[in-house]
């Protein structure tokens, strides 16, 4: 089965000392290091995808800033597909659907931050386009919510959408991911 991984918004503003930091985003961006290096090693399909906020009175992910930038855990790499994006849903008005049907990809493998929001955006609408999904759990990150008086911690946030993405794909680990499609190799 033709397999391709999306890593998304693995961005500095999302790191410690960003405008955006995230719960868990070190540990996150290692897992989908590695999820990146095996794709790279055995010459699998691998798009990185990267959000600029051009809305007026945007704080974080501005164009021109460090923010914005590919996290050196998974550094972009001259080449490689990359695409921008300026809604939470990485299909939205970005040529990421055209680019996966050239190369008849069936499944794809997703990891990234955040994961209530882009990831979570990504992860539906890919469903509606009838592909395979492999959610990566520990490559994944997010932060704690706030409605009305009750603040969500970040690791509930985390645990609520993963259980809600089994209604959309199949949630494994790094480890699980890595070892599925070597075995698929094989």
């Amino acid at each position: 089965m033709k397999t391709a991984l999306l890593v998304i918004d693995i961005q500095n503003d999302y790191f410690p000392g960003g405008k955006m930091e995230l719960e868990g985003a070190i540990e996150a961006g290692k897992k989908a290091g590695a999820l990146l290096q095996c794709f790279r090693e055995h010459g699998g399909q691998h798009i990185h995808i990267q959000h600029e906020s051009r809305k007026p009175g945007a704080t974080f992910f501005i164009p021109g800033t460090d923010g914005i930038r590919i996290h050196d855990s998974v550094v972009h790499f001259e080449g490689e597909p990359i695409v921008h994006k300026q809604y939470p849903n990485s299909f939205r008005e970005t040529d990421l659907l055209e680019m996966l049907k050239s190369w008849q990809i069936e499944r794809l493998v997703i990891c990234g931050m955040m994961t209530h929001m882009c990831v979570d955006a990504t992860v539906r609408a890919a469903a509606d386009y009838g592909f395979q999904i492999i959610i990566v759990d520990d490559a994944c990150a997010t932060r704690a919510l706030t409605y009305g008086e009750t603040t969500v911690p970040a690791a509930h946030v985390h645990a609520a959408f993963l259980a809600a993405f089994k209604s959309y794909g199949t949630l494994m680990t790094t480890e699980e991911v890595i070892s599925r499609l070597g075995a698929e190799k094989a």
